[in-house]
């Protein structure tokens, strides 16, 4: 695999066009796309679903792409999107093939991993709280960007960074009845 420098120089070049380092691009981050969906989502099939739906985002939208973060930083940001919203669509998918049939509010725990059962969860309750609350605690918490990534990426001061993570979790803990 491709070092962050060459993965930020494919990205520049994609970014500007060229769709030779656009496909080489893809290629080099499919594996660390994949792992960061598998840090959301509760299944491989899950995981890979958000990790196509991702890299279909990144194809299309590279030309977004400024360089005022690390490209690595730009792809984590939209990769945990990307796995929010793939949940959301699997959560809506699941609802009509019930066709009336009531969901259970919580995973059943016979049929469910204890940390698939927590992940979705914790999907649950970021849909709860503003999408820029979820996004911090997102970027944060389950993919571990630093602050001043975070400040960087979404272009707010370190301290807007803070007040919204801490803001967050705390609406997050709430849902998950942690408080």
């Amino acid at each position: 695999m491709p070092d962050a420098d060459d993965i930020d120089a494919l990205a520049r070049s994609a970014a500007h066009g060229d769709p030779a380092a656009l496909d080489a691009l893809l290629v080099a981050v499919r594996p660390e796309v994949l792992r960061l969906c598998a840090r959301f989502l509760p299944s491989r099939e899950d995981a890979e679903e958000a990790c196509q739906d991702t890299l279909l985002a990144l194809a299309g939208g590279i030309s977004r792409f400024e360089g005022r973060s690390s490209f690595r930083t730009w792809l984590h940001r939209l990769t945990a999107n990307r796995a929010r919203s793939t949940y959301r669509t699997l959560r809506r998918r699941c609802r009509l093939e019930a066709e009336g049939v009531p969901l259970p509010d919580q995973a059943d725990p016979r049929r469910t991993s204890v940390v698939a059962g927590t992940r979705l969860d914790l999907l649950d309750a970021f849909d709860s709280v503003h999408p820029d609350l979820a996004e911090v605690v997102a970027l944060r918490d389950v993919l571990g960007l630093s602050y001043p990534e975070i400040a960087a990426l979404l272009d707010v001061p370190l301290g807007t960074v803070k007040s919204r993570l801490h803001l967050a979790r705390r609406q997050v803990r709430q849902r998950l009845g942690a408080e």
